[in-house]
């Protein structure tokens, strides 16, 4: 088990996983600025393309050298989840009284970049994907199961805290420890940018949460979706095409964010 794990540190320690796991946080924020500018023509009512992982990879398909860029996200977002597991597990002198919630962190956090870099991988081998749809099947499935009604409430609720967590992190600027930043201007810019956009992300992320859980209360899966749905939701709230345009500018700035993380994370 020894023998494994120190195998296991070396590749983190390698200098070329760690570029390649920065490449990972650069094209992170190349979906999310994608996304964010799929969401601004739904703000303003001239409709858009599907604001989520997968219209983002449809436009990134569609540009010159896409499917090479899909490689990249693909290889990228793999390799930064694998990094994020081996910090769970392999961490060297962590806090025991917040061991295991790292881990599930760290673990959860690798997971949702494996989801995005399966999208990119089923696009850059010429397939589609829609969240939307899929999050309606997914919520019919459990409706017409024993108990299932249950277990959709629970996967809204968790969607749901994820988002708060994300506009938690962002508002106490909790993201800080994870860098290595450097001082004055260029600091400040880069903390403002991470707390817009931790904020902006939660709050999509939270609504898509609310929305399982309404599918739940109304028997009714077409009210579930992902980001897309969660976007187009706020839409229709009073004021909702003010709140879209924060969101949708938000998640730009989240992207840039990540390039700045891609620089300055603490690997």
């Amino acid at each position: 088990m020894s023998t494994a794990k120190n195998a296991a540190r070396a590749a983190q320690d390698s200098p070329a996983f760690r570029v390649i796991a920065r490449i990972g946080y650069v094209v992170l924020g190349v979906v999310h600025i994608v996304i964010g500018a799929i969401a601004i023509p739904i703000a303003t009512g001239g409709g858009g393309g599907e604001a989520d992982q997968g219209g983002a990879m449809e436009q990134i398909r569609s540009s010159p050298a896409g499917v090479v860029l899909l490689w990249v996200i693909v290889i990228g977002l793999t390799a930064l989840a694998v990094w994020q597991v081996a910090e769970a597990f392999l961490q060297r002198d962590p806090d025991a009284k917040r061991k295991w919630g790292y881990r599930i962190k760290n673990v959860g956090t690798a997971v949702a970049y494996l989801a995005i870099a399966f999208t990119a991988l089923v696009f850059a081998l010429g397939g589609s994907s829609d969240s939307s749809d899929s999050s309606t099947t997914l919520s019919a499935g459990l409706m017409s199961s024993p108990g299932g009604l249950i277990v959709l409430i629970l996967v809204g609720v968790v969607v749901f805290a994820i988002g708060v967590a994300f506009v938690v992190r962002g508002l106490t600027r909790g993201f800080e420890e994870q860098l290595a930043l450097p001082g004055g201007v260029a600091r400040s810019g880069i903390v403002t940018f991470g707390v817009v956009g931790y904020v902006a992300k939660g709050i999509a992320v939270g609504v898509a949460g609310v929305l399982f859980v309404v599918a739940a209360f109304t028997h009714d899966p077409e009210k579930a979706g992902g980001l897309d749905a969660a976007l187009h939701a706020l839409a229709e709230l009073p004021f909702g095409s003010l709140i879209l345009w924060v969101v949708a500018v938000g998640l730009i700035v989240y992207g840039v964010f990540c390039f700045a993380r891609a620089r300055y994370a603490r690997m």
